[in-house]
């Protein structure tokens, strides 16, 4: 339910962030920050999983984050080729996983720690944007300086994490296909 709740979440905030109403915007992105910890949360302490929630929290925090990240881009924003590097990386394990699944088998979603650290990198890039945009109170005290050494940080956490991947998924196809071979 929690990670539907933030899948509805993307279309307005992306309407307002197009609008430039970067403070709604902002106020919706953090809701739907919390809704992905409180999930996260829930899920662990009462061990709430399931299959489908497997597949829609990373889709909720997909959608979210690359369309922020697409709209920021076409804003100017943000850089254009962090944005292509954000979606080819998500490209990557896309395909990665989907040439798993149809060359071997069902492949179970587990983020990599190095994707985890990416993604929380990525969001408070978004959140430090937003927030110096919005009309919030000290939006403008956030150092333009904080803004570049985030995007540096998610540019590396980006590479070392589509990086990560594609050893992971080419391991895990190698080893697929050696095991399928020999069976």
């Amino acid at each position: 339910m929690i990670s539907v709740l933030r899948i509805i979440l993307v279309a307005p905030t992306l309407y307002y962030l197009w609008q430039q109403h970067f403070t709604s915007a902002f106020v919706l992105f953090f809701i739907a920050g919390i809704s992905d910890g409180l999930d996260g949360y829930l899920a662990r302490r009462f061990n709430w999983r399931s299959r489908l929630g497997t597949y829609l929290d990373p889709i909720g925090d997909k959608l979210l984050l690359v369309g922020c990240f697409f709209v920021l881009g076409w804003m100017n924003y943000l850089p254009l080729w962090l944005v292509g590097l954000v979606i080819g990386r998500d490209l990557i394990i896309v395909i990665g996983a989907a040439l798993y699944h149809y060359a071997i088998k069902d492949a179970a979603m587990a983020p990599l720690l190095i994707s985890k650290i990416n993604t929380v990198c990525q969001i408070f890039l978004v959140v430090v944007l937003l927030y110096r945009l919005s009309d919030l109170p000290f939006a403008g005290l956030f150092p333009a300086w904080l803004g570049q050494a985030t995007v540096f940080i998610v540019t590396l956490t980006t590479l070392l994490s589509g990086v990560a991947y594609i050893q992971s998924w080419w391991h895990r196809i190698m080893t697929g296909l050696h095991t399928k071979a020999n069976a």
